[in-house]
């Protein structure tokens, strides 16, 4: 059994959290205030592509409409907690010659970040999308050139860096530098 643990204050007396306990399953409304703890928080939102929701009518969208458009979108869960979400989607909708990949996002709390919650849940997604999604070859993961955890988890989950995607983006106002990572159907899987 794997336990790491957690603390959201220092000093405060630290959560214990069994990585075996952590399941993926479907976002529902009756996670919006789960939702809401890490779509309105600035660490969290630093390197996504969206904006901090500023209201719950923000997390209802997401959870009926964007989530919903996702090739497989799952909340990450702890005790059937929403403590962050993992999706994988399309990376060329349209082009025929590469719908054998698709592209992992992944967020999380800031709560649990650096405990290993968030490489459990990659090599899990690995695993899953290979199986019930068998026509994939590959998965890539894009990541922020300043998102050094992000790039460690990717790292730790067996993916490989490819490169760096210069002014790859505009993410925020800014043109972003991108790392591409991937792992393939036939890599070892860790």
């Amino acid at each position: 059994m794997e336990i790491t643990s957690i603390s959201s204050k220092p000093g405060a007396k630290e959560e214990r959290i069994d990585l075996t306990q952590i399941t993926l399953r479907p976002l529902n409304l009756s996670d919006l205030d789960d939702l809401m703890i890490w779509t309105t928080d600035e660490k969290v939102a630093k390197f996504c592509s969206w904006e901090l929701y500023t209201s719950k009518d923000d997390g209802i969208n997401f959870i009926e409409n964007i989530a919903t458009k996702f090739l497989w979108c799952k909340a990450i869960c702890i005790n059937d907690r929403a403590i962050g979400c993992v999706s994988l989607s399309s990376s060329s909708p349209g082009d025929k010659s590469r719908n054998k990949c698709a592209e992992l996002g992944y967020v999380l709390g800031s709560k649990y970040w650096g405990k290993g919650v968030a490489t459990c849940v990659v090599k899990q997604v690995v695993k899953v999308a290979f199986c019930e999604l068998s026509y994939l070859e590959r998965l890539e993961a894009l990541v922020d050139v300043e998102n050094a955890g992000s790039q460690r988890v990717l790292e730790k989950a067996g993916f490989q860096k490819e490169g760096v995607l210069r002014k790859y983006l505009v993410m925020k106002g800014k043109s972003r530098d991108m790392i591409i990572s991937s792992v393939l159907f036939t890599d070892p899987q860790l």
